[in-house]
């Protein structure tokens, strides 16, 4: 536990840790003048991790219970952190483990994108540690592709002690900026949301040279998905505060009503309200090209140590990871391979939604859209009698095995006739060396797979510039 919570929490850990007897956790801890009815105030106090305490907020931000101790830091717009050094003026965005705003340098006169980490997170940050060696080992190419490390530092708040990391601003993610494409501007019914091919094929090579800079590093991304490919800016440091600063209205749903508790207690640990992410895609320049950069290490780790438990989103996984756990050097070249179909045709290859049998959602289609698995990885399907014969013909697509009645067939679909249903605006034979690229980098033998700089040898490849 961070020594930098309140001693109240301290024991109220104690405490739930025992919570069948309080006079037992009085008497085996030897908490000092503690009595019940202390007890009943610290419980009355202290949040607990799965404790719902907020009204909900239906607004697309972070989730409100996570202000609590170990949890997020609350801010508002306005605030100055670092000893006053960085004024918050904007809300950039929130993940599982961070809130990222952008702020005003008041001591080197300049803006930066502040993440500030949950107070649980470990202050060790591998993330710190990765960037800090990109910067020694690459320190030409690396501010071409990572977005750039400015300055780092602790906050202390009413949750804990949390990292903050200063980031070079960046506009919005890949997932993101497509929505804000003027040709998608008023939405119609049935319009196809995806990146022009011009400009899919320049977020694909761009992404796989900063792939390839990790790589020849030593260094696996880990977290490979558009979500963490940024765009960025054009000259941000010439506009004036009040252009960036994001409005404290409640009206047009740039911050969130009062956070009210549903006790009707005042609560020390939350903000007063919650903003709505603003990315920055208005000054994020289109018309002259454009510039992507690979953000969010969090997830990335050493090939010489890779962790047990990746965090790549579940589409995005190898099928080794899925059967084995197995964690290689290949992970994100199958991930870019993924992506290579999603950025050129607006869908995904395979969306897998988190259920009880996700890898078995997941392993169908890889066996419907790639083909059967070979036996060295087949044999790690415990649950695969569920869905196919001993002579591994498919009888059944019901995810957990059909109960009663007829079993359920779905068609299977290769990753090819998905591609052509999907019509992506190229012509037969650039959907021919696109569909063979993607072929080349998905192979069940993670040893065949290409490198990054082998991919960026590929003919189609060769042909993009940027």
């Amino acid at each position: 536990m961070p020594a930098s919570y309140p001693t109240l929490c301290f024991w109220r850990c104690l405490i739930r840790y025992h919570s069948k007897s309080r006079a037992f956790a009085r008497q085996e801890y030897k908490i000092p003048h503690l009595t019940i009815t202390w007890l009943n105030f610290i419980h009355a106090m202290t949040p607990e991790d799965d404790e719902v305490r907020f009204d909900t907020i239906m607004l697309p931000c972070e989730w409100v219970e996570d202000y609590r101790p170990g949890g997020y830091h609350p801010v508002h717009l306005g605030d100055v952190l670092h000893d006053g050094q960085y004024k918050v003026i904007r809300k950039l965005g929130e993940g599982s483990f961070s809130t990222v705003w952008l702020t005003r340098d008041l001591k080197n006169n300049r803006y930066g994108a502040v993440k500030i980490l949950k107070s649980e997170v470990s202050p060790s940050s591998v993330e710190l540690k990765l960037l800090r060696h990109l910067a020694q080992v690459a320190p030409l190419d690396s501010p071409r592709y990572i977005t750039q490390l400015f300055d780092e530092f602790e906050q202390r708040g009413p949750n804990g002690t949390h990292k903050c990391l200063v980031f070079e601003p960046m506009g919005p993610t890949v997932n993101s900026m497509v929505e804000e494409l003027p040709q998608f501007k008023p939405r119609k019914w049935g319009m196809k949301i995806r990146y022009p091919p011009q400009m899919a094929r320049s977020i694909l090579k761009q992404s796989l040279q900063a792939l390839e800079l990790l790589h020849q590093n030593g260094i696996a991304h880990g977290d490979f998905h558009p979500g963490n490919m940024l765009f960025a800016l054009t000259s941000l440091d010439i506009q004036p505060e009040d252009t960036l600063r994001q409005k404290e209205d409640v009206g047009s749903e740039s911050i969130s009503s009062p956070v009210q508790r549903l006790d009707g207690k005042d609560d020390k640990w939350s903000p007063r309200y919650l903003c709505v992410a603003q990315p920055l895609a208005g000054f994020t320049s289109l018309e002259q090209g454009f510039k992507i950069k690979l953000s969010d290490l969090g997830g990335a780790y050493p090939f010489s140590n890779p962790p047990s438990s990746p965090v790549t989103p579940l589409g995005l996984r190898t099928p080794e990871l899925v059967l084995t756990g197995t964690v290689n050097k290949t992970l994100d070249v199958w991930s870019f391979g993924c992506l290579v179909f999603e950025l050129i045709t607006g869908q995904p290859l395979f969306c897998i939604p988190g259920s009880d049998y996700e890898n078995d959602d997941h392993l169908l289609a890889l066996t419907a859209q790639l083909g059967p698995l070979p036996d060295e990885l087949y044999k790690h399907w415990k649950t695969s009698s569920l869905y196919f014969t001993p002579e591994r013909q498919i009888f059944n697509c019901q995810l957990g095995g059909s109960a009663e009645g007829e079993p359920l067939m779905l068609p299977q679909t290769s990753m090819e006739e998905l591609f052509d249903q999907a019509s992506p605006d190229i012509d037969a034979e650039e959907a021919r060396k696109v569909k063979d690229l993607i072929r080349w980098i998905l192979q069940y033998d993670s040893s065949k797979r290409p490198s990054p700089t082998e991919i960026l040898k590929h003919p189609w490849f060769c042909e993009i510039e940027v």
